[in-house]
Parts: structure tokens; sequence; C-alpha cells
């Protein structure tokens, strides 16, 4: 039995423009498809550009399950100021002379800022402080710190430095673990150099197993709404899988269970006709449904 919520559903990758919320590209994408059922994985700042994780129809279902664990930025970091949002919407706190900052200082600073680190995530993140978000206390001016956090920095590279203006712009390529606040990371990077340092420009490359070579903006999408994989390919791109007959694809689709191969991660699971009828996890003696992608009522 086919059914809209299948037929439509899927991941959309999204170039998102400068100057929208990730609420803003939800909205417009709803619009475009002719849904309620839309979300997105892995919130942009507004003035980020850059891959945005979008789900529609039943595809809503696996974004909570991704495992986006690994992202990828290029950022323009200028130091010589440091500003009250660690970006350049913020007003500047102070400014510092940097004309004795050298490429080799930069080079042993960003070092310092790689692998795992305790960082302390900028004010004016989402993070809840007594149930407010932090960027909402910070317009009441409020006072507070933001304990430090496990994040990762697997990969911060300098690609060029230009002193500007009497400051210091240098470009950069970042792969980080999920929860890393680049802008936190400009912000450490000039209070290392002594001079103060905050982000002027952020573009994600990557989220996961997505890239800015699937994204379509989101014009494209308004004018011709597609996604970018529909939902067999997401599950078994996100996924790893196990191949399944006929008769265990009947019963995972009715809610029942299989039995366990011995694996620990979520996987997917494909029927001969290479569609994905469910995520399982395996507990015990059971290898149990998390997300059934195609229940019995929509095969």
């Amino acid at each position: 039995m086919a059914d809209s919520s299948i037929e439509n559903a899927g991941l959309l990758v999204i170039d998102k423009a400068p100057d929208m919320t990730s609420h803003d590209v939800v909205a417009k994408c709803r619009k475009a498809f002719g849904t309620r059922r839309v979300g997105h994985a892995g919130t942009l700042d507004p003035m980020a550009t850059g891959v945005l994780v979008v789900g529609i129809e039943r595809a809503t279902k696996l974004l909570g399950l991704l495992s986006l664990t690994t992202k990828s930025y290029a950022a323009t970091i200028r130091l010589g100021a440091s500003t009250a949002t660690d970006d350049a919407e913020g007003e500047v706190l102070e400014s510092a002379d940097t004309s004795g900052v050298t490429q080799q200082q930069i080079y042993v600073a960003v070092a310092e800022l790689t692998g795992d680190l305790q960082q302390i995530p900028a004010k004016v993140s989402a993070i809840k402080v007594d149930g407010r978000r932090a960027h909402a206390l910070v317009r009441t001016g409020a006072e507070f710190e933001l304990a430090a956090r496990p994040v990762t920095v697997h990969r911060f590279d300098v690609l060029s430095t230009a002193h500007l203006d009497g400051f210091v712009d240098v470009e950069v390529e970042v792969d980080c673990s999920s929860g890393t606040y680049i802008r936190s990371l400009a912000r450490d990077l000039g209070a290392a150099l002594g001079v103060g340092g905050h982000l002027t420009a952020l573009r994600r490359t990557a989220v996961g197993p997505f890239t800015l070579a699937q994204a379509r903006t989101l014009e494209e999408v308004i004018d011709d709404p597609g996604v970018s994989l529909d939902i067999d390919a997401a599950a078994k791109l996100c996924f790893p899988r196990r191949e399944i007959s006929d008769d265990e694809a009947e019963s995972i689709s009715q809610g029942r269970w299989l039995e366990p191969v011995g694996r620990s991660e979520i996987y997917t699971v494909v029927d001969p006709a290479g569609r994905a009828i469910a995520l399982v996890e395996e507990k015990g003696r059971r290898a149990a449904s998390v997300m059934v992608v195609r229940p019995a009522t929509l095969r």
C-alpha cells in the first residue's frame, strides 16, 4: 500500500543562506512541500551558511537517530578584537595591537586548540541555564557563567593569514565533534595570543556523511521541491545494513522482533527488494525496531 508520507519522505540537504534561522528554513520547506512534517538536525546560526539537514514526512523520525557526530567548517577568525557574542554581530569589548602577532605564533596557538578540549560555549548559545536559553539571558543583561564542556577538534588547519586594517584575518578549516562552537575557538585563539578574537564568517561544509556536494539552495528547492535522498537511501547511507528475508520484513514491519546477530550499533534492515524496513537495535535476545520505516499498513 503506497502512502504519500513514504513516497515523499526523505532527507534534504540545504545550503543555508546567511541571515536566516534554521527555523526559517523549516518554515519555507513546509510551504514548498505542502506538509507540516518537516524538521531539521544540527542548528546553524543566522550568520552561518552551509549544510543543514532537513527531514521531510516520515524521515523526520530519522533526525534524532542520525549519528551526526562530526562536522566540518570553513571560517574566518579576526584577531585584534573580542566581542560580546564572539562574532562580528556583537559589540566590541576590547581591541588590541596585532602588529607583533606572527604566523608561527598563530600555528602554535592553533595546535594547542586541537584535540580533546574543555570548551566554554559562547554566551549567545542555545544552552540552557536554569531553564532558559543562554542567548535569551544575555539579552536581559543577566550575569552568568557557562561550564566548560568536553569537545574534540579533529583538525584545525590555517589556510592563510592576512594583516588588514590593524587586524589579522585567519582563514581556517575545522573538523570537530558535535557541540563544538567555532566562535568559541575564535575567542580562545585570540585570548591565547593576547589580542582577542572573534568570528567574521562561518560556512558548514559537512555534517556526518552529508556535504555541500549534495546540497541545494532554498531557492532551488522552492522552485523544484524534492528530497536529496529518499527515505531508503537515507536509512542505508546513515546506518549499517542487514539483509533480511521477506518473512522477516513482514514480521518487523508489524512490530515484532528479529533474531539478533551480535551487533551493538543501530542498523537498517533491508528486504530483498532493497527497501529499508526499519532501524533496529539489539538488546539481549531481541533485535527490535527503534523506528519502523515502513509499517505493515504502509507497505
